[in-house]
């Protein structure tokens, strides 16, 4: 029997193995022939765009909803290694080491946030990087009641710095937990503490937004208006346990001190032998095959791909949901020896949570202000709670047809008024 593996089930990795499961159907390859293995760490699908969300329960798909319907074996356990030379990966599960070996490879593990050598932020800062990240901050956060009448019995001002939170970095992640936390936070301090809630979020750029071109003076309105503090041209200097020395030289106390810095590749990229791009990810060709390694492809974040033939594809589910179902069809395609479909996507959004003030919605590279506020929220919640899921209906056709090779359009929006 020949085997495809998938290495990682999220955006990228799981529209791959459905996408390979739907070729494979439509060639009506029996099931004892060729077998599709995903290999993730969890039995879940994290929808990891909204782990800045309060509400943590519909961030993950069971994995059995979408691919025992399909045939497709998941396997939980970590990669560790890769032998392209030889065909074979190296992982642990439940404690125990195997090997597996492959006839095609798709590489689609993700990326995780970088965490710089700053004094301090391993041990105190929080994340919401995973799943995982999200439940820790969130428990934390909802203990800080608790730490704020230990502290009233200190001082007063102790009682007002189990309230104040920083977000260091202002990419996109940064900005849409910045906006969540001043009433995620006031409903958790309740009436007596309401007025300590202070949230800063601090970016090195010289503006909040910088890169958001049209959206950035929407960004900057929304923050303060949701009583959110800007500090532009700063740097973490150090955390600890009380909060955060920046290097302007300003301390702020703070409970909470969570950390959304850049994001790499996963390290398992490094194991093939190609150059990297300085995100550690993987050259591919439009087909999703990497650069002059037989046999292995690659997809989402651990992939760089000329997306519109002259732009890098970014690390977001808008590029890694039809990479990896590009990835899925190629790879079958080349198993059999048929005609691959190449990648092209020649257009660009961007839409950014701005918590209870809305959103802003963007088109193009250079990030042309569409929609705001209401409208731009209504087109995000779309897409974060139903456009970016797979069916969960349990039902075969329906998962297959989810991952036809095709590019879906930009949703739609209200304009700007």
């Amino acid at each position: 029997m020949k085997r495809i593996v998938v290495i990682g089930a999220g955006f990228a990795g799981l529209w791959s193995a459905v996408g390979a499961a739907r070729k494979l159907d439509e060639l009506r390859v029996p099931a004892d022939q060729v077998e599709v293995v995903v290999i993730n760490g969890t039995p879940y699908h994290s929808i990891r765009v909204r782990n800045y969300e309060q509400n943590l329960d519909e961030t993950r798909v069971p994995l059995a909803d979408v691919l025992e319907p399909i045939g497709v074996r998941l396997v939980e356990g970590t990669v560790s290694g890769i032998d392209v030379a030889n065909g074979g990966i190296t992982l642990q599960t439940q404690g125990q080491t195997q090997t597996l070996a492959y006839d095609r490879l798709v590489i689609a593990a993700g990326s995780q946030l970088v965490h710089p050598d700053i004094p301090g932020l391993t041990e105190h800062a929080f994340d919401v990087d995973t799943f995982s990240g999200a439940t820790k901050l969130a428990a934390h956060l909802r203990g800080l009641p608790s730490l704020a009448s230990a502290a009233s019995a200190a001082s007063a001002a102790s009682a007002t710095s189990a309230f104040t939170a920083v977000v260091v970095g202002a990419g996109l992640t940064g900005i849409e937990l910045a906006a969540e936390l001043p009433a995620r936070l006031r409903g958790i301090a309740g009436d007596a503490h309401r007025d300590a809630v202070h949230v800063v979020l601090a970016d090195r750029s010289a503006k909040i937004g910088q890169a958001m071109g049209g959206a950035q003076s929407v960004i900057e309105r929304a923050m303060d208006a949701l009583g959110v503090e800007m500090l532009a041209g700063v740097s973490l200097q150090s955390v600890d346990a009380d909060g955060v020395e920046l290097t302007n030289g300003r301390r702020i106390e703070a409970a909470t001190v969570i950390w959304c810095g850049g994001m790499r590749a996963n390290a398992l990229t490094a194991q093939i032998p190609v150059t990297l791009d300085p995100l550690g990810r993987l050259p591919v060709d439009a087909f999703m095959r990497v650069e002059n390694v037989a046999h292995v492809f690659a997809a989402g974040d651990c992939a760089r791909v000329l997306i519109d033939g002259a732009r890098p594809s970014v690390m977001s589910c808008q590029h890694s949901r039809p990479m990896g179902r590009y990835a899925g069809h190629n790879v079958v395609c080349d198993l059999f020896g048929g005609e691959m479909l190449p990648l092209h996507i020649d257009w660009y959004t961007t839409i950014l949570d701005l918590g209870p003030w809305g959103a802003v919605y963007t088109e193009g590279w250079d990030r042309h202000l569409v929609s705001e506020g209401d409208a731009a929220k209504t087109t995000k919640q779309t897409i974060n709670c139903v456009r970016i899921y797979p069916p969960r209906t349990r039902v075969r056709d329906d998962i297959l047809q989810a991952a036809a090779p095709v590019v879906q359009t930009p949703p739609p929006t209200a304009a700007a008024r």
